[in-house]
């Protein structure tokens, strides 16, 4: 008998480390802080430390292998040092140079907006106030996910992240749901 995978969405917090195991010892949490999952359970792809939003796990390695492809879209909504302007936003769309692995790397071509205020809950640490100057928010989509690359390329056009939160991976969606919340799924495509 085929042993039925299961899948997990989650709304990984700010701080937490996208694994289940520590190989710092830091005191960090942890995916397994969040939910009993069942053992094999890996993330499909990973959000750094300071970032938030959207994490899918799975206990099936071929899906995670398939969803971290490039046929999948990831985006994300992202806080921006400063009023973003259009040119910016035209040079994240048609794709910037970043430093990736010791060499210059020019990201494929996304998609990428100003957007409102999404309003997400504040995080445990607090990012900075209104005397530091204006933030903006804007929306990047991509295809690919190098190291740290949504955060280099704002950083590449002038306007560093001070948040980064992704929304959404293919046609599955963060919608409301808490951060920490976990939520079993049949299938993930």
């Amino acid at each position: 008998m085929k042993k039925k995978h299961r899948h997990f969405i989650i709304h990984k917090p700010w701080g937490m480390i996208s694994q289940f195991v520590n190989p710092a010892k830091r005191k960090k949490k942890l995916l397994g802080d969040l939910y009993d999952f069942p053992e094999g359970t890996m993330a499909i792809g990973r959000l750094d430390v300071p970032s938030e939003g959207l994490l899918l796990l799975t206990t099936d390695g071929k899906l995670s292998a398939e969803i971290r492809s490039s046929k999948y879209e990831k985006e994300y909504y992202v806080q921006v040092d400063g009023q973003i302007t259009q040119e910016a936003i035209e040079k994240l769309k048609i794709g910037v140079e970043i430093g990736f692995n010791g060499k210059k790397y020019l990201t494929k071509p996304g998609k990428a907006s100003l957007i409102n205020d999404p309003k997400f809950p504040l995080r445990s640490q607090k990012i900075r106030d209104e005397r530091h100057g204006p933030t903006s928010w804007i929306s990047i989509s991509i295809k690919e996910g190098k190291f740290r690359q949504v955060r280099k390329m704002t950083a590449a056009v002038g306007y560093p992240t001070l948040r980064l939160i992704r929304v959404r991976i293919g046609k599955i969606k963060l919608g409301d749901l808490d951060v920490g919340g976990v939520i079993e799924m049949d299938s993930l495509l």
